[in-house]
């Protein structure tokens, strides 16, 4: 078991792994998040275990996957009954679990397992996104249009809130961290980079338009044809940008990055000069990645690798100084992490997670061959789409055979410009992955039960038409309602 130690997790909401410094990216400017990998270890093949917001999340605070607590979609978000958090665990013995921030659980009269929820920003009206849930009849989606043109300069209510959320996470930890009676747990949750890409003045100008690198694939002209995609991404993203949108788009996503940085800066200062980083483990990651064009898509919902990779980094002061860990860790993990840092053994009906806590691989006191599991079930697919991945090759997998696997060397082509799938000298690979694959779950019965969950929410919201003539209510979740204009 691990010494207790305090815990601090720093989650952001979109943030692509490879647009951060510590990652290798020449321009994107993350100098407290490298500072942070610098004095600790980064996980080289971190992911989340399903690419969009709700699920995610739900992921995060069970422990489980998707497909085993029915949070499938950002209209299904945890309310804490499907399966126990790990709040629950350290709620039993005797710790006070904090959160200041984003949640994206449903409301906070649901036992989820934090007693001490503040500013708290859970889905629309405690509903979400159902319109989304309506995978049988995808819509053209305008939204992505709109962020894409009204990118740029300027103030918005996710600026206002992250720093709100920063300021009360300082206070925190120079007032009431020392007041705890036993190791304690904070949960500082950020929601940039996400959209809108709108992000102030002195941080867009830190990145001038004809220095930007453009996304892979983002034109029409680029693109390989797959039959999903074919379908799916012009639906996404139902208009070509020109190339002015797409850089001064890019610009405006690594201005928020790099304001997102920034934040967490405040709060790894404070905790420093609280004195008690000596004490503290800190975790920083992102919910899911964001495509930022690649590909001609915006948002996540794939199992690319910048939507579905994800930055994590583990420092303090038993975990190796500026190494890199290239062992396959994901959100899952995460739960048994933090009952672990905090020195308590996982409940008996927890032995089962999938996941494994990650300050032994940090240390190296452990280095497994893991087979990473990612899935999603949501807005603009489909079918179900599956990832499994090991130490070099990664596999895709649509539950409808409509829509053919792909197969990616993540070793020799880590931006998944050459698709194996069709190459009979994968053939052993592809099968050896699916066999992975169908040891987790059997997929076409997951997806089965998706679209089930998903017609019985319509149902239960009016019908189709009913929905339809609603029309999507939610682009992005309001943060509470003194960050927001209107």
């Amino acid at each position: 078991m691990t010494e207790p130690m305090n815990t601090l997790i720093i989650m952001s909401d979109e943030h692509t792994r490879r647009m951060t410094g510590c990652y290798g990216h020449p321009l994107v400017q993350s100098p407290n998040i490298d500072g942070l990998a610098n004095r600790g270890v980064k996980f080289q093949n971190a992911y989340c275990n399903n690419p969009i917001c709700v699920p995610s999340r739900a992921n995060f605070i069970t422990g489980r996957y998707t497909h085993e607590t029915g949070n499938w979609d950002n209209a299904h978000p945890y309310i804490g009954e499907e399966a126990s958090s790990f709040g629950h665990s350290l709620i039993s013995a005797g710790h006070r679990v904090t959160s200041i921030g984003k949640l994206h659980y449903r409301k906070v009269e649901d036992d989820i397992g934090i007693q001490d929820m503040r500013l708290p920003m859970n889905v629309l009206n405690g509903h979400g996104d159902y319109f989304g849930s309506m995978r049988w009849n995808i819509q053209p989606q305008t939204s992505t249009p709109s962020n894409v043109h009204n990118s740029g300069s300027g103030e918005t209510e996710y600026i206002r809130y992250d720093r709100a959320v920063a300021n009360e996470a300082v206070t925190w930890l120079r007032r009431e961290a020392r007041q705890q009676s036993k190791p304690w747990f904070l949960f500082v949750s950020l929601v940039t980079p996400h959209f809108p890409f709108v992000v102030p003045e002195e941080y867009m100008n830190l990145y001038p338009l004809d220095s930007i690198d453009l996304p892979l694939q983002w034109s029409k002209q680029l693109r390989q044809s797959h039959p999903y995609w074919d379908y799916v991404q012009p639906l996404r993203t139902p208009e070509e940008f020109s190339e002015e949108d797409v850089r001064r788009t890019v610009a405006a996503y690594y201005g928020l990055i790099t304001f997102m940085d920034e934040q967490i800066g405040l709060v790894l200062d404070a905790l420093e000069q609280s004195g008690q980083s000596d004490r503290t483990r800190i975790l920083y990651t992102s919910d899911h990645g964001e495509m930022a064009g690649g590909y001609g898509l915006w948002g996540k919902s794939c199992m690319y690798e910048d939507s579905v990779g994800i930055p994590m980094i583990a420092a303090g002061p038993d975990i190796p100084i500026g190494e890199t860990s290239y062992t396959n860790v994901s959100m899952v993990d995460l739960y048994p992490s933090i009952v672990d840092g905090l020195g308590l053994p996982l409940k008996s009906e927890d032995h089962n997670l999938p996941g494994q806590s990650i300050w032994p691989i940090a240390k190296r006191e452990t280095n497994p061959e893991r087979m990473i599991f990612s899935e999603y079930h949501a807005a603009g697919s489909p079918t179900g789409n599956f990832m499994i991945r090991d130490d070099r090759f990664k596999l895709i997998y649509f539950a409808d055979q409509e829509y053919p696997s792909q197969l990616f060397d993540l070793i020799a082509d880590p931006l998944e410009q050459h698709d194996l799938a069709t190459n009979p000298v994968h053939d052993f690979t592809l099968r050896k992955l699916e066999r992975a694959l169908r040891t987790v779950c059997n997929p076409e019965a997951v997806n089965r039960a998706a679209f089930t969950a998903q017609h019985e929410l319509i149902e239960a919201r009016g019908g189709e038409d009913k929905v339809l003539s609603e029309g999507r209510k939610v682009n992005w979740t309001r943060p509470p309602s003194e960050f927001t204009t209107d």
